[in-house]
């Protein structure tokens, strides 16, 4: 919703008696969709949403009435439209899975986008494409996914897949474009995100429905994901990996102790494995309002449930795993990942490799220098190569 306010002095409510009991009026009302973000440019509003995970621009005047949508060029994501109120045009860069980010020039008067620049990548995003769909969880929730590989996918259950997730603290995860991905797709990989429960795509509702005593729906809405695909014969579950960082590395974690059977390859990196004792840990103390705290009866009972360390189960065969944290990390600190570790490999009753991979002098993540990241990027491929038996196929 928008409103403008139009609270008056003490002095004009004497005069003019104008009634303080109605500060706002209201400009445009609640949407379906979540409203991120307002800007008024060229005398109008901009305001920014997510519609199923993906950007949407709408042009308003001030009176509310809806002047037009902004066309984007494909599903993707949009950031920019920043301005003044005289400005006539505004700038925006958009991008995607298969799309590198392009900078666009948009006429505020004709509602024309016009493209400036382009990021230079060596790839044909013609070959690529990107699809949405919904699938059903658990408990009948639809659930969006985004599905990128290159085109003239045979849907024969024989592709190598790598399925991403988060689904927490209220974050939404829209497209976006990287090279890393990029190298996986060219190697005849399907990469797929799932927009679980948890996050920020719908708005506050949905962030709470995978939230404390409800978090098990975001786990549920995850491997719901790895069922569809694999239904719908994208890959099969032993070319199936799973990925996720922070609270996509508890997730993983999660669904790789209660789903063992359904993965060909789990890749958690620096998550939240303890999920009895993560408050008592650096910044642990502020995902409470997440994920609950066992020192209440009924949140100690839920964490328990799927806690990724105190589930791992003795002569269970676990899928190849990748654990990856750092010495020096100080928001999830790697103690999480040394005993996820040690006791999934204590756990393991077949041959499939658990290995934890520790990076040093490096933290969460942020700021990390790019030869680190290019050197984990090349460990976790070829990891995935090796167990997943990807047959490269040509650029």
């Amino acid at each position: 919703m928008i409103a403008i306010d139009t609270r008056a002095t003490s002095k004009q409510i004497e005069e003019e008696e104008v009634d303080p009991e109605v500060p706002y009026t209201e400009i445009i009302p609640e949407q379906p969709e979540a409203m991120r973000d307002v800007t008024i440019i060229a005398s109008v509003f901009v305001v920014e949403s997510l519609k199923d995970a993906k950007t949407k621009v709408a042009i308003y005047r001030k009176s509310g009435e809806l002047l037009r949508d902004v066309n984007f060029p494909a599903i993707g994501s949009a950031f920019g439209f920043r301005g003044d109120a005289t400005d006539t045009e505004t700038y925006y860069s958009f991008s995607s899975y298969v799309l590198p980010p392009t900078i666009y020039k948009y006429d505020m008067l004709t509602g024309e986008s016009e493209q400036i620049r382009q990021a230079k990548v060596d790839f044909d995003p013609d070959k690529y494409e990107l699809t949405q769909v919904f699938y059903p969880s658990k408990d009948g929730t639809k659930i969006p996914m985004f599905i990128a590989h290159k085109k003239g996918l045979e849907l024969d259950g024989n592709n190598p897949a790598l399925l991403y997730g988060y689904g927490g603290f209220n974050i939404p995860i829209t497209p976006s474009f990287s090279i890393s991905r990029l190298a996986w797709m060219e190697m005849g990989g399907v990469f797929a995100v799932a927009n679980l429960r948890g996050g920020g795509e719908y708005g506050e509702e949905w962030h709470k429905a995978g939230t404390k005593l409800n978090k098990q729906n975001v786990f549920d809405d995850f491997i719901a994901a790895a069922e569809w695909l694999i239904e719908k014969k994208y890959t099969k579950s032993k070319k199936l990996a799973i990925q996720g960082g922070s609270n996509g590395g508890l997730l993983v974690g999660a669904c790789m102790t209660q789903r063992p059977d359904l993965f060909g390859a789990c890749l958690p990196a620096v998550g939240v494995m303890d999920m009895l004792r993560f408050h008592k840990f650096t910044a642990g103390r502020y995902w409470t309002d997440d994920y609950g705290s066992s020192d209440n009866e009924d949140e100690f009972m839920a964490l328990l449930a799927y806690s990724p360390y105190h589930n791992a189960k003795a002569e269970t065969c676990y899928p190849p795993t990748l654990i990856s944290t750092a010495d020096t990390d100080d928001r999830v600190v790697p103690g999480h990942s040394f005993k996820f570790a040690a006791a999934v490999q204590h756990a393991q009753s077949c041959e499939n490799p658990i290995l934890i991979r520790i990076e040093t002098k490096a933290g969460h993540g942020s700021g990390k220098p790019t030869t680190k990241v290019i050197e984990e990027l090349a460990d976790l491929w070829a990891f995935l190569v090796e167990v997943l038996e990807v047959e490269i196929a040509k650029k």
